[in-house]
Formats: structure tokens, sequence, C-alpha cells
């Protein structure tokens, strides 16, 4: 097997599976940490220094942060949160159909709930044009929600520029981070973003825990999408997944010693990728190849995506985002960048990450062109 889909998921460090493991038995610090004795303590006391790590990774405070079960959960309580929380003061709100599904889907509940969404078309490239931004804010917009580093292309937003004209217009901005943090440097201190979306799978730590930043200045607040016990300010109350909660802490802070080594090997992985493919007769890079260099996606003609995913086994990577896999129809973020639905379906997107080595690039391109041609040649003749 040689898996090229980091952007799906990532294998669990295996320092931060041990520190899983300490919180998880008997022998270790299992209590709940909602408890006020001594075992329960001991618990709290690695949340806490899990919030530390997690915290110095984006330079913010560590009571800044709320713990969900990952990036979708940690979506839905800001956009739904700070949609309901402003609500009285407009139902205006701003995203674009490239972002992930568990912001698109979002919105569009909020659409059923009586709430006005603009949805930003994106340029050729699938980024935002800042004018556009500005010509779509209102008196009654109250939350845009535009994305870092997008899932399937791995374009990149300039999430600075975007939250600087929310701040303008006093306007709530939300970034989902999932492929970025860890990855990209992230300043939360100084970015002007209120709210922002972390997981934990994406960067080598555990599946089933993320992360919600609610910055710490006037208007920026969220209401609570279930209801329960005290824990997190009742913003998100249950009990806390200490063992997850501590292993993401630890993936945080491993992400933080090693962020430019892991750019530097991404960005030469990527480059070995795409000269090795793209002169292949009708592939299309899809992006930019100056965006994120741990995820390439690239289109090719006369070619169909699931036939191609098949014929490139034992090669692990994606026709599309991996939440939207089992869906046959051609990528919506292809298809917003103006990409037709033949040159959507046709598209393969690899990721690359930290245990990739260049022989399963260089197997990875061997399977990809020695899988087109084979494809090709078995294809039927156009009619005359």
């Amino acid at each position: 097997m040689i898996y090229l889909d980091y952007a799906a998921t990532t294998p669990v460090d295996s320092r931060v599976a041990a520190t899983i493991l300490a919180l998880l038995t008997a022998d270790g610090d299992f209590a709940n940490p909602s408890s006020n004795h001594q075992a329960g303590l001991r618990s709290r006391a690695h949340v806490a220094h899990a919030a530390e790590r997690l915290g110095a990774l984006i330079n913010a405070h560590p009571d800044r942060l709320i713990w969900t079960s990952g990036a979708t959960e940690s979506d839905n309580l800001a956009i739904i949160g700070a949609a309901r929380a402003r609500a009285h003061r407009g139902r205006h709100l701003i995203t674009m159909p490239t972002e992930h599904k568990a912001v698109t889907d979002t919105f569009a509940a909020l659409e059923q709930q009586g709430f006005e969404v603009s949805w930003l078309a994106p340029d050729s490239r699938g980024l935002l044009e800042i004018a556009q931004l500005e010509a779509a804010i209102r008196e009654d917009t109250q939350l845009v929600s535009i994305m870092h580093v997008n899932n399937e292309t791995g374009i990149v937003q300039d999430i600075a520029q975007i939250g600087a004209v929310c701040r303008q217009h006093d306007v709530l901005y939300h970034v989902d981070a999932a492929q970025s943090l860890g990855k990209l440097p992230l300043d939360v201190g100084n970015l002007p973003i209120d709210l922002m979306s972390m997981t934990a799978h994406k960067v080598y730590g555990p599946k089933g825990v993320g992360a919600l930043f609610i910055a710490d200045r006037p208007g920026c607040h969220i209401e609570p999408l279930t209801y329960g016990g005290g824990q997190q300010k009742r913003l998100r109350p249950g009990t806390l997944a200490a063992p997850l909660i501590a292993g993401f802490g630890h993936a945080a802070e491993i992400a933080s010693s090693c962020q430019a080594d892991d750019l530097k090997h991404l960005a030469e992985l990527r480059d070995q990728l795409w000269g090795g493919i793209r002169d292949v007769p009708g592939v299309t890079l899809n992006g930019d190849i100056d965006g994120f260099p741990g995820i390439l996606n690239v289109s090719v003609d006369g070619v169909e995506g699931e036939s191609l995913l098949l014929a490139l086994e034992p090669l692990c990577v994606a026709t599309g985002s991996a939440c939207n896999s089992k869906s046959q129809e051609p990528s919506g973020v292809l298809r917003a960048m103006g990409l037709s639905d033949m040159q959507a379906q046709s598209a393969i997107r690899f990721s690359l990450g930290r245990p990739t080595r260049g022989e399963d690039v260089a197997a990875a391109v061997e399977l990809y062109c020695n899988a087109i041609s084979r494809l090709r040649g078995i294809a039927p003749e156009p009619p005359a």
C-alpha cells in the first residue's frame, strides 16, 4: 500500500498514541476530569496542559479554546452559535461554495431557518477576490466563513486580508483551519480571526477530538448547541475526552517543533510529484502550484475518476474530499472553480504527509502514468 491521502486523515504519531494510552487504563489517569477528587484533578491537569500546548501553537490563551469532537462540530458550533447569538442584529451571512461540507451544509441549514446567505464564487484558482467580499457585506451582515487551506485543492486564502475587511465592518470572521493547523503558521493573537475550527486527526493526532478558538473581544459570542453540565463555560457541556484531548495537545506540540521541516519536506515531494505527471497529455493542475504543498489536485482528459481510482491500486488517493467520497456527483469545489463535470470527475487528489518518502512519490507517478495509458487504451472510440 502507498498512502497519499493525508488530507483525509493522518496516522497517529507513536508518541501521541503513548500519551493517549496513559489516560485510558486503570494504572493511568483515567478519571473524569470534572471530578474534584485527586484522580479527577490529575485528569483535569492533562486537559489543561493540552490547552497550553494547542494555545502555544496558535498563540492563543488556553481559556479561549473549546474542546469538541472534531472540525465538523467546531464548524457547526461556530457558525450556528454565532448566527443565533447575533440574529437580533441581522440575519445575513457570507461564505463560499468551495468550503468544506461541514460549512456549506451548515449554512444551507441556516437558510432553511430564515437566514440569508451570500455564496461568493471563487476565481479559477479557487481564491476569493477581496473586492467581491467588500461588495457583499451589508449593514445586516453578521458572519463570514472562509477557510484557510482548501481540503480538495490546497489553495490558501488570504485570511489576514479577509479578516481585516470583516473587522472594518464589525462582522465576525470564522476560519476552518482543519487543513492548515500545525502545517502553516497560524497566529490568532495577531490575525483578525474571531472563530477558528481545528481537528487533531489531520495533524497526526487521534480522530474524535477537535477545538474551537473564540476570540476575546466585544461582540464575539456564540450560543451553545447542546445542553447539560457546566463544562466549558456551558458552551459545549459534557464529559471531556481527556485521553483524546491530551493526545491533541501532544500532536500540536510536535507540529510546532517540526512545522518548518515538514513544509520543506512536503514542498520537495510535491515538486517531485508534479514534475513526474505534468507532461502526461491532457493533465491539468486544479488550484495553484503555490498553494499548500501537501495537496496536489489534477484532472486528466479522457479518463473517468472512479475508474482511475481503481486502476491506481495499491495507491491510496482520493477523487474528492473524503467526507463526500461516496457521492457520484463531481466535486462541487471544482465545479465552482469553473471546471466541467467531466474535468471534475477525472480529478485525483494526492495529499502528502510527514511519513511520505521520495520512493512513494516515484511509485505513485509510475502508477498514475501507467493507469492513464491503460484506461485510454481500452476506452471506446468516440462516434464518427
